[in-house]
């Protein structure tokens, strides 16, 4: 349980957070976040990997659809406002990380903070540094997406995610060890890691982002190897746990225009969609999301040219765009994720459940000590 303050201000009808129970909603809640992965991006890699689109293994899961992402300052968002809108249930400007901006400046409760207050674990997994923006929006409060030692210092000492695996920089071993973490800085460590161990995990991996898949990894994991990791870890626990994963540097190649780069990362993000799907299939517990916070490139597929060969397509843009974003789920609680939703609506749909429509029900205001 959170070893601070959790104040929850509600409107009256609005349910409680101590009264959802965990036989209520999922034992286990695994979100996959694709960032910069639009459609088109997804049509790709299908076509490269296997020759035709709509063949990446996330595309069969049981629902689907689509997701629009503007923010409260833009039609256009950044990953900030994006992964905060996805994490909280609330529209803020670009930059902000998980404060009601515009607004009071309240912070806001996450997925990750409501799950730990239900005595769940919690994860983070991310192929950037793991200060970036969409984990530290599940994890952090703090007014600009750039206060990397503040979203650490959020990390370790309010949040504590049972697990943190994504690239080194602005997290050091002394400081993760300090607050109680046990620190893998390699894949190798990482597969050797006692999963049974009680101890946090911190993988501090390179010096930076992770590598693009299609650079090599050298003796870095995959986000396939820290998905695997972290569901083994938080899996031990009788209560459940939240998990996100982030294919980060789907981005990165998209603001690049490298279509080979972006092809691996969401080849690579798809297998470990993959590796979760088949864990839970065992399992009548568990609902997994797969989505993305934006697009990036403003990417268009024009040609098909078979399998291991890159198609012919068209870039619009170094940035991000506003068009919507694909949404796919399995599991319990699955059908809520159909049709076209917007990114707020995901923190309602994972939490509450019961599903009334966002119009009629109350706003959530959290203030977290």
């Amino acid at each position: 349980m959170f070893r601070k303050k959790i104040l929850v201000f509600l409107s009256v009808g609005f349910l409680l957070l101590a009264g959802c129970t965990s036989s209520e909603l999922p034992k286990n809640t695994i979100l996959f976040i694709g960032d910069g992965m639009g459609f088109e991006q997804v049509k790709a890699a299908g076509m490269y990997l296997n020759g035709q689109a709509n063949v990446l293994g996330f595309e069969f899961l049981q629902y689907g659809g689509q997701v629009k992402t503007r923010s409260a300052s833009s039609a256009i968002t950044d990953s900030a406002a994006a992964g905060t809108s996805i994490a909280t249930g609330v529209k803020v400007n670009n930059g902000v990380i998980s404060l009601r901006i515009p607004g009071n400046e309240e912070k806001l409760l996450t997925t990750l903070e409501y799950f730990k207050a239900m005595d769940k674990k919690v994860g983070l997994v991310s192929t950037t540094f793991i200060s970036h923006a969409t984990p530290a929006s599940f994890g952090a409060h703090v007014k600009s997406r750039g206060k990397y030692k503040d979203i650490v210092k959020d990390y370790l000492s309010n949040s504590k995610p049972h697990v943190l695996l994504g690239g080194a920089k602005h997290i050091s071993r002394k400081d993760a060890e300090k607050a109680g973490y046990t620190v893998v800085t390699n894949r190798d460590e990482l597969l050797k890691h006692d999963t049974k161990s009680n101890a946090p995990l911190s993988g501090q991996f390179g010096k930076d982002h992770l590598p693009y898949e299609a650079d090599g990894l050298g003796k870095l994991p995959h986000l396939t190897d820290m998905t695997i990791t972290a569901i083994k870890i938080l899996e031990n626990h009788d209560e459940g746990f939240f998990l996100m994963v982030e294919g980060g540097k789907i981005d990165h190649a998209g603001h690049s225009n490298d279509l080979k780069r972006n092809i691996y990362e969401t080849i690579e993000f798809a297998k470990a969609v993959q590796a979760a799907v088949d864990w839970a299939a065992k399992r009548g517990d568990t609902l997994i999301v797969v989505t993305s916070d934006h697009e990036t490139g403003g990417l268009k597929v024009i040609k098909n040219n078979g399998k291991g060969n890159l198609p012919d397509v068209i870039w619009s843009s170094k940035g991000h765009t506003g068009v919507n974003v694909p949404l796919y789920a399995t599991g319990k609680n699955a059908e809520r994720f159909k049709g076209t939703i917007d990114n707020t609506d995901i923190f309602r749909f994972i939490t509450q459940p019961d599903i009334v429509p966002a119009a009629k029900k109350p706003a959530l205001q959290t203030v977290v000590n």
